[in-house]
């Protein structure tokens, strides 16, 4: 049976733990958080002959729409810290240019293959064998 004191000591520790464990709950939300419930573009130019430019339509739960070079499909990112994994859904079959063919597919190698991410204001940066760097949407 636990005493009086026992348990005034263990509601002071439960709640000295929801006073650490809540401030950085909120954290999450951030601006230097993972950008769930945003849309993004890859930081480049667009390809020659064109105006498209990949983009990543990231949901709350952390689906993803994804609209490349030229194909565009479904995807689902898990975070845990810094530590990020890309796991591909089905892409649609477009007509693609084969130069753009092979820019999605090396694109979709390179998210698939990228270990962890970091945020700095509205650029999100992904890296794994390849760097990939994207800026928030924010109009």
């Amino acid at each position: 049976m636990i005493s009086f004191a026992g348990m005034v000591k263990r509601t002071g520790i439960a709640a000295a733990l929801m006073v650490v464990v809540i401030p950085n709950a909120g954290h999450a939300q951030s601006d230097d958080g993972f950008p769930f419930g945003a849309e993004m573009t890859m930081d480049v130019r667009p390809m020659p002959g064109s105006k498209r430019i990949p983009n990543l339509e990231i949901g709350d739960a952390g689906e993803v729409v994804l609209e490349l070079w030229c194909k565009g499909g479904k995807g689902q990112f898990s975070v845990a810290g810094n530590t990020v994994i890309f796991v591909a859904g089905q892409m649609e079959n477009r007509t693609c240019a084969p130069d753009r063919a092979q820019a999605d597919d090396d694109l979709m190698a390179a998210l698939a293959d990228v270990a962890t991410w970091k945020r700095q204001g509205d650029a999100i940066t992904f890296i794994g064998s390849k760097t990939l760097r994207f800026r928030l949407n924010t109009n």
